[in-house]
């Protein structure tokens, strides 16, 4: 991902106020509770990933995994762990998260049937997906979704579909 290696640094400036909106969408439609594991796939430099539970964020960048490495806080490690990887290949065992999120992100993976195939492996049956609805695969990835995932509603919003499974 050169182009976000790129960007790292200035990601939040860039995409910050857009994301923390998106956040708090999600977060009126899920809580996830201590004890519970949440994913955030294709999370960027984190500004998803810090909830009440213990969180992972993943993406292919190295370098927003840098910076959402910066913000975590020394009582806040064990809690929330970034790592480098694809949402074609999570690196966790069937059904680990209770809740799997993907902000914005699904529209960039390399193979979009791969990514969800291992996003329904990982999680047990608490997903959301936020699609940019000016991707011109929006409504194929929100299809994709509905053929893997029962499906509950689906929110219109200003720039994105927001899936709730």
């Amino acid at each position: 991902m050169p182009y976000y290696d790129s960007i790292a640094e200035g990601y939040d400036e860039l995409h910050g106020e857009e994301q923390r909106k998106k956040l708090k969408m999600i977060s009126s439609l899920i809580d996830p509770e201590a004890g519970e594991r949440l994913l955030d796939v294709g999370c960027g430099t984190g500004i998803c990933t810090f909830w009440s539970c213990e969180c992972v964020g993943i993406d292919p960048s190295y370098g927003l995994i840098k910076e959402a490495n910066k913000k975590i806080k020394n009582k806040e490690k064990g809690k929330i762990t970034f790592i480098q990887a694809a949402a074609e290949n999570i690196p966790f065992k069937d059904h680990h998260f209770d809740y799997v999120i993907s902000v914005t992100a699904i529209h960039l993976c390399q193979n979009l049937d791969k990514a969800l195939d291992e996003i329904k492996r990982v999680g047990k049956e608490r997903f959301i997906f936020t699609v940019l609805k000016k991707s011109s695969i929006a409504r194929q990835i929100v299809n994709k979704i509905r053929s893997r995932f029962k499906v509950k509603k689906i929110i219109e919003e200003e720039r994105d579909f927001i899936v709730v499974v």
